[in-house]
């Protein structure tokens, strides 16, 4: 299971009844809940409904404070619609008797950080939630509303020209640490690697089939087509990149790494990126060889190395 399951990304904690036993309850244990945010009200406090308890996060408490500058009140308003994670700071009575919660997304984000700055490694897999795409890649939550970046040329083996040719904004995804900054708090993460080698791909396939393909890059010998996200092969014709086609294989080559293809005829768009499949889900990666055995070439692979003390 991924190293991240105390601490979700929001939207993916599983739900529990938030009524006052159980905010009583989450109070006294520090216990991490999460409710979507209904309003963000003048003064930037986010409003909460409890089970029919209302609950408001200050803007002080609305976010972490190692985020900074105009990012910070984006990340508030952003909230509303949303779920958010919280803890519960205190239980009180308004001036009518009924009860109410004060809360503070901040504690909930700050728990997560010790956590993952106590835990966290490169090469360890987490459960992320897609939360923006940018042409240079997607901002993922790995736990809390706690924002690490995945750049596009870490998402596949496969080069894309954008990542919403891979992901949608609101995915679960599977991701792995590709190194921490502890200083800065700040996390890259890469997937290519969860996505399985060179072979794993391949072995999905054989030379004599007819399957679908997406073109990635064009040169003045031919078309690499995408197969799978991590697995391309080479066709003679000269296509477009993004162009969807039926594509005959003709040999496949582990000792070189290459696929030879034939294309048959041009396909409608896709509606929407293929599932990903992954071979990795858990644990930590020490080091990942993409390359087969018996590659001729140096191997290529990815090596997590531990941070500096």
């Amino acid at each position: 299971m991924p190293e991240n399951k105390l601490f979700p990304p929001e939207g993916l904690r599983p739900p529990v009844h938030l009524a006052l036993p159980s905010l009583r309850e989450a109070l006294e244990s520090g216990t991490v809940l999460e409710a979507p945010v209904q309003r963000c009200d003048a003064s930037h406090t986010l409003h909460i409904d409890l089970d029919g308890i209302p609950g408001r996060i200050s803007r002080s408490e609305a976010i972490a404070p190692w985020i900074n500058g105009a990012g910070r009140d984006i990340a508030v308003l952003s909230r509303v619609g949303k779920p958010a994670c919280f803890k519960v700071v205190s239980l009180r009575a308004d001036e009518k008797g009924a009860p109410e919660a004060v809360l503070s997304r901040r504690a909930a984000q700050e728990a997560a950080m010790d956590f993952f700055l106590k835990h966290l490694e490169p090469g360890t897999v987490l459960t992320c939630r897609v939360t923006r795409l940018e042409p240079y890649g997607a901002f993922v939550d790995i736990g809390c509303g706690i924002i690490a970046i995945l750049p596009i040329e870490l998402m596949s083996v496969s080069r894309i020209g954008h990542p919403g040719e891979r992901l949608r904004e609101g995915q679960k995804i599977l991701a792995a640490v590709r190194s921490f900054d502890r200083e800065n708090r700040r996390i890259t993460m890469t997937m290519r690697e969860l996505l399985g080698t060179w072979m794993e791909n391949a072995s999905r396939f054989a030379p004599g089939e007819t399957v679908r393909g997406t073109v990635r890059s064009v040169k003045d010998y031919g078309s690499f087509i995408e197969l799978t996200p991590n697995l391309s092969g080479l066709a003679d014709a000269r296509l477009s990149p993004g162009d969807e086609v039926s594509v005959f294989i003709k040999s496949i080559r582990p000792e070189r790494m290459k696929i030879k293809l034939q294309v048959i005829e041009k396909l409608p768009p896709r509606e929407a990126p293929e599932p990903l499949r992954y071979q990795i889900t858990d644990g930590r990666l020490d080091r990942w060889t993409y390359s087969p055995p018996g590659y001729e070439k140096d191997p290529v692979e990815t090596v997590f190395t531990a941070p500096v003390p």
